[in-house]
């Protein structure tokens, strides 16, 4: 396959996919009337050198850019609100996000509460708040930085309450990119460990979205696919990045976000405390925490599991297969095998399960999963 070429996949969002894809952004803008872009990135990418040229492309081109990048690795709602306000004071007319997750949840969490005034958790998903997503939002564009959460083609944003750290999900179809440029390019560079853990988040994605318990075999397949993209390229993006592994990699995280509309599961609600009580970087969270998810999933889906490890290449296709496969693709590209490896101790544990048990993933889990299951997962994975 030649990555080079530029190509193009509507699903539903158009995704401009190929390497200088990014190339085309100025002229789009251009196209669609605008000349006032907010950009939305992340600290780190605010200053790398990629990200300056983005920016100097759209000033050449005569637009008027303006940058927002004070938010949190794992998103709070005060970020979002001091994003509206850069919108509100610098009279902005459409929104860019640039990176990961965090800051593409970010822009499009500020793509809501522009034209949606009312406090950001009223339209909360889990409490029905999508029901309020009734007025216009501005035209939004991603570009993902990173090959992990697939954020640039998802229709939600998770932001945690700065107090209680309990994340909530804003969703509407609304909040759909309408353009994605994806290039493989600006994620060459990328460390090593981002790398790994970004594409173990990828990995999660897809298989939780396979096993999730609704019924939507579009999905299942676009899962498949992704498993073996992943399987096909991750060690190499890390130890030794091709345009070839990248882009396979970027293309492994879109397709788990677009799978994952089906549910998450397990995993996710182990991860997503740790995130928020300890400010663990989800990928790393999630990529943990996915050898012991998987297991606990493995009885009474036993055929699901078999597929997935005939998906992944494994010569015996059973759940334990596929989780000693976790367990040592974790050991090639770096990451822990233990929680305590990544500063959790076992008095945060209690806690811990508290807020995984309420958390929104685990609903589509397969099995049912109580309070006492992530205790004892949490437990098991110190």
């Amino acid at each position: 396959m030649d990555f080079t070429q530029i190509r193009q996949f509507n699903f539903p969002t158009v995704i401009r996919f190929g390497v200088g894809a990014v190339k085309e952004l100025a002229p789009y803008v251009a196209q669609q009337g605008f000349s006032k872009p907010l950009i939305v990135t992340d600290p780190v990418i605010a200053e790398l050198g990629f990200f300056k040229q983005i920016v100097a492309d759209l000033q050449r081109a005569g637009f008027s850019v303006e940058v927002f990048s004070s938010i949190h690795k794992n998103p709070v709602k005060s970020d979002v609100y001091a994003g509206t306000a850069v919108w509100d004071a610098t009279g902005r007319d459409c929104l860019i996000g640039i990176g990961g997750g965090a800051a593409l949840d970010v822009a499009r969490a500020i793509v809501l509460q522009v034209n949606h005034r009312e406090d950001l958790f009223k339209y909360d998903d889990l409490i029905g708040g999508d029901v309020y997503v009734t007025n216009e939002v501005p035209h939004f564009i991603t570009i993902p930085t990173t090959s992990g959460t697939g954020s640039e083609v998802g229709r939600s944003a998770i932001i945690a309450d700065d107090d209680t750290h309990q994340k909530k999900i804003l969703f509407s179809p609304k909040l759909l990119a309408k353009i994605v440029f994806a290039d493989p390019m600006l994620t060459m560079e990328l460390p090593a460990f981002v790398t790994a853990a970004t594409g173990m988040d990828a990995l999660t994605h897809n298989m939780e979205a396979y096993l999730a318990k609704n019924y939507h075999p579009m999905c299942d397949g676009i899962a498949l696919e992704g498993m073996r993209l992943v399987s096909e390229s991750l060690v190499q993006a890390v130890k030794n990045p091709s345009i070839e592994s990248r882009s396979k990699m970027l293309l492994a995280s879109m397709m788990g976000a677009i799978a994952f509309q089906k549910g998450l599961g397990v995993v996710h609600s182990l991860a997503h405390p740790l995130s928020s009580l300890l400010d663990t970087h989800h990928g790393l969270a999630n990529a943990v925490n996915i050898p012991y998810g998987m297991r606990f999933n493995i009885a009474g889906f036993e055929d699901r599991f078999a597929r997935m490890a005939q998906t992944l290449g494994l010569s015996e296709h059973s759940g334990d297969a596929v989780v000693s496969y976790l367990f040592d693709l974790n050991t090639q590209v770096g990451i822990p095998h233990r929680l305590r490896d990544i500063q959790v101790k076992e008095e945060h544990l209690d806690t811990l399960a508290a807020l995984a048990f309420a958390d929104f993933a685990h609903p589509n889990n397969p099995k049912p999963v109580s309070q006492a299951d992530f205790r004892a997962l949490y437990g098991e994975a110190l």
